[in-house]
């Protein structure tokens, strides 16, 4: 009965990360609530704690500080009653997210840095890029975007080893964002990196990806006096979002096309 029910929440949660790349975040944030919903009326304790997590990712895409670290702290709890090494790893990685995005981007390196090393001494190499991300994140926010860009050299050396590709247009807007904190000298790099990061999503047909390529583009555009190219560019991928208008990528955008 466990393995049926456990096989129905994994659905759910891996419709939600769907959802969520194709553009519709709401979407996306239903399915994770029910796998939660459906996991803690099964009271399995490895079950609630993936089920937890993976709603933390998702929280985290949507870019929801407070809840991914809430939803990260209970399934840490549970990972570490239950004795799940794996699981135990990966948790520090989303609380250190949390916790640079709330102000302690120093605390936040050092628990995504001693996540990063716990998940390799596990032997698993999948979704590093990913969390790769995370630390460069932290690092953007500390002020330090040579650091940032070390840890997406690493992310995208990895990208081209693995052929893990999914989250490459996020790293290469990651890689623009770095070279425009580094120097306003980078600016060609950096519109570059947005491009490219915009090619990968629409060929991903990755909508959230391609609205937050799309953002960075346009801002820069912007800040260059190109008004009206950045916001032919943004007008249309916005346009095209249909719900998740709470979201902070989508309010970005917003604001974006207002001015």
């Amino acid at each position: 009965m466990a393995q049926a029910v456990w096989e129905v929440i994994l659905d759910h949660i891996l419709s939600a990360w769907t959802l969520w790349f194709l553009g519709y975040p709401d979407q996306g944030l239903a399915q994770s609530q029910q796998a939660v919903t459906l996991a803690q009326q099964i009271a399995h304790p490895f079950c609630l704690a993936e089920a937890l997590f993976f709603a933390a990712m998702l929280h985290q895409c949507r870019r929801e500080v407070r809840a991914a670290q809430e939803r990260t702290e209970a399934s840490i709890l549970l990972f570490q009653e239950q004795g799940f090494p794996l699981w135990r790893a990966i948790g520090p990685l989303m609380r250190g997210w949390a916790l640079a995005h709330q102000g302690q981007a120093q605390e936040g390196v050092a628990q995504i840095t001693e996540g990063l090393r716990a998940f390799r001494a596990t032997g698993v190499e999948i979704g590093r890029p990913w969390r790769l991300a995370f630390l460069a994140e932290a690092y953007s926010i500390m002020g330090q975007p040579e650091a940032g860009l070390t840890a997406l050299a690493e992310a995208l050396t990895l990208v081209d080893s693995t052929g893990e590709r999914w989250c490459e247009p996020e790293l290469y807007r990651h890689k623009g964002e770095f070279l425009l904190q580094q120097s306003s000298d980078h600016q060609a790099e950096a519109e570059s990196a947005f491009h490219h990061a915009l090619d990968l999503a629409r060929n991903q047909q990755a909508k959230s990806f391609e609205l937050r390529a799309a953002t960075s583009l346009a801002r820069l555009w912007q800040q260059q006096g190109k008004r009206q190219e950045a916001h032919d560019l943004l007008a249309p991928v916005y346009g095209w979002f249909t719900e998740g208008f709470d979201t902070a990528d989508l309010k970005d955008a917003k604001a974006l096309l207002d001015a």
